[in-house]
């Protein structure tokens, strides 16, 4: 009896001890978060996720940077007087949204998974992948006209081409996210996800190419664009190369499905950060430089026009001075012209004067 008591007692310290650590552990919050914090966004604010807060942080200092980019593009655009960057700032614009949009749908990987959030990474993953490049695309056949002609089409047939590209991953996302609804969109494999990008894969290998091609082209001011659309698709499936691997084969030997997350929201951060860095801040620094360059070259053929009230005012300075002067020098003139008709008839009464005194000298003669 006393064995038994023995061990019962021993159970009973055993079972209390294995579930006490279970039930604290649901209830215990992690350490940055606060109490009223709700468990599916603690790894944005949990210090022990050092990741999330990093990630957290270059997400949102990106989407401070690209409404700025874009500010300042639609700031510099009334002073844009080359129609060929004109023709192209729709296309950048919805470059910068698609970019800001990547950099929003980190904070999808970072917070915790339920129905919306899950259904959002599925669909707009490829969705904002698939409208930048459709824009890279469309400029690099934009690029590679101006490099041969340097005339370029105009911007609705490039905005309606961006449009095009992009539908069409629109389209099979919609279909994907349709066709595979099951309870929750969270139970997904990894390799059907990456499937589901096989047409965004396509517009990077399709701007990288026709990146290449610009290089070909006969003027020289529009490859250096062309120059940062390569590296840029360059990095680009570099970064798509190393989130695949990982995401698919790596996860799996090294981490597990705790890494899956992590990786892809490392992937749109990086890939967003270098659009902005390699392709969208030399963009725009040309576009301005081209602009003071074309003023100063105004300014250099054309020195002594300007523009506004000053000018007409000078104008009309110089054409009154002109006038005067001109008013002046022909009153010089007809007082000359009186003082050499006052010395000419001066002349001639001396001269008939003369030939009076002549006359009559000669008929005094005469007489005597």
């Amino acid at each position: 009896t006393s064995t038994h008591s023995t061990l019962g007692l021993l159970h009973f310290h055993l079972t209390d001890s294995g579930s006490l650590p279970v039930t604290m552990a649901a209830n215990i919050t992690p350490e940055g978060c606060g109490p009223n914090v709700d468990s599916l966004y603690y790894n944005l604010c949990d210090l022990s996720a050092v990741w999330g807060i990093v990630l957290e942080a270059f997400a949102g200092a990106g989407i401070v940077f690209s409404l700025v980019l874009f500010i300042s593009l639609l700031a510099s655009l009334p002073f844009m007087t080359d129609k060929n960057h004109r023709s192209s700032v729709g296309l950048h614009a919805c470059f910068l949204i698609c970019t800001i949009g990547l950099f929003c749908l980190t904070f999808a990987f970072i917070v915790g998974k339920d129905f919306s959030t899950c259904a959002s990474r599925r669909f707009l993953f490829g969705v904002l992948f698939g409208g930048c490049f459709a824009c890279l695309l469309m400029q690099s056949v934009n690029l590679n006209i101006l490099a041969r002609r340097n005339r370029g089409p105009c911007a609705w047939v490039l905005c309606l081409g961006a449009v095009g590209l992009w539908l069409v991953e629109v389209v099979i996302n919609t279909e994907w996210l349709i066709i595979t609804v099951v309870p929750t969109p969270c139970n997904i494999a990894n390799q059907d996800f990456v499937m589901a990008l096989i047409y965004v894969l396509t517009l990077i290998l399709a701007v990288v190419v026709a990146s290449l091609v610009i290089m070909a082209g006969k003027h020289k001011q529009w490859k250096i664009e062309g120059a940062c659309i390569l590296v840029t698709g360059l990095f680009s499936v570099g970064i798509w190369v190393a989130w695949i691997v990982m995401y698919v084969y790596g996860n799996e030997r090294h981490g597990g499905p705790r890494w899956d997350d992590p990786t892809l929201a490392i992937a749109l951060v990086a890939n967003a950060w270098v659009f902005l860095i390699i392709y969208t801040i030399p963009k725009i620094c040309c576009l301005t430089a081209d602009d003071d360059s074309q003023l100063s070259y105004g300014q250099d053929v054309y020195p002594n026009q300007g523009v506004g009230y000053e000018t007409i005012l000078k104008e009309q300075s110089s054409q009154s001075i002109f006038m005067e002067n001109k008013a002046f020098s022909m009153d010089e003139y007809n007082s000359d012209m009186s003082k050499l008709c006052a010395k000419f008839h001066f002349l001639i009464f001396q001269e008939r004067f003369l030939f009076v005194c002549w006359v009559i000298s000669r008929r005094e003669g005469r007489d005597s």
